[in-house]
């Protein structure tokens, strides 16, 4: 299943997170609900921050690391619930908040039960992406907090896409990107799984080379095969670029790199195989110097089922 914002890469670092702390709170709310407190995942850093004993709000804001209306409201929650109080304070200039007897017997309950659970369970999650996740988080936390990703991104210019060679650990795009756009609008045949599925065996191995783009923010956005297919001749094949690099020109840029690389080789001829419903990717290829060629056609279009579009690379 497509997933843009994954795909947006870095682009949405701050939506992938929100998304992926939305999910665990859900979880953490399940478990919450199981040990009968009429708590949420927003509370629990206020219980922690007032099992210490009473503090300001903007003290609890700052041991959070969150903004102080957000603790406000917490904490007004936390009121409704009978679970916090003001406390008395000679300070009159800022309130002051505790747990009451219902709040520390709640909180005890919550260090005992909820947060061993919700911690095991988290650790578990990230032993998978291997790494200290936890130390690295707060290296980026650190950093955003040196500068934020508004003041990196003032006056920065977009730099340019960048040409990537093959390499297996890089596979899985050449893979992804390409099922994407072939299942959208066609079905995978058994040639286009034969190649995906073994791109060093199919494509590397036998003379032929990948190629991808690269694009600031965003990732390895499209990508691009010449497979050798005799002694001289080379099907461009396999160029595919992700949605989200759409209005980049990542798909001309790459293009011409491939046509690039397919000259160094002494392909001919140099030709692909396609289908008119692709009619923005056909006028591309004759933008760039292909043109539709019948003999093409005749000996090589018999390859793909969907194939009625076969074109020859023919400038000099």
């Amino acid at each position: 299943m497509q997933d843009i914002v994954a795909e947006m890469g870095p682009s949405f670092l701050g939506t992938r997170l929100k998304r992926l702390g939305e999910r665990m709170q859900a979880s953490a709310n399940v478990i919450i609900a199981e040990a009968g407190l009429p708590l949420q995942p927003g509370h629990m850093g206020v219980i922690a921050a007032l099992r210490t004993g009473p503090l300001a709000i903007g003290r609890i804001a700052e041991l959070c690391g969150t903004s102080q209306p957000g603790v406000t409201r917490a904490v007004g929650q936390l009121q409704d619930l009978r679970m916090v109080e003001q406390a008395p304070s000679s300070d009159q200039r800022s309130r002051v908040m505790q747990l009451t007897a219902e709040g520390r017997r709640a909180a005890s309950l919550i260090a005992a039960e909820i947060w061993p659970r919700v911690g095991q369970a988290a650790e578990e999650v990230m032993h998978t992406a291997g790494g200290d996740f936890l130390r690295q988080l707060a290296v980026i936390e650190a950093a955003l907090a040196e500068a934020s990703i508004a003041q990196r991104a003032t006056g920065l210019a977009p730099a340019s896409l960048r040409l990537r060679e093959y390499e297996p650990t890089l596979a899985h795009h050449f893979h992804d990107i390409n099922a994407e756009w072939i299942t959208t609008m066609f079905q995978l045949e058994a040639t286009d799984r034969d190649v995906l599925e073994n791109p060093d065996a199919k494509i590397i191995a036998p003379g032929g080379t990948i190629l991808f783009v690269e694009a600031p923010g965003f990732g390895i956005v499209g990508t691009c095969a010449l497979q050798k297919t005799g002694d001289t001749s080379f099907e461009l094949t396999k160029m595919g670029v992700r949605e989200a690099a759409r209005g980049l020109k990542a798909g001309e840029f790459l293009l011409a790199a491939v046509i690039d690389r397919a000259r160094s080789l002494g392909a001919d001829p140099l030709y692909l195989l396609t289908n008119s419903i692709c009619a923005p990717a056909i006028h591309l290829y004759a933008k760039l110097g292909f043109c539709h060629d019948k003999a093409i056609m005749a000996q090589y279009g018999a390859r793909y089922q969907r194939c009625d579009v076969a074109m020859r690379y023919a400038a000099g």
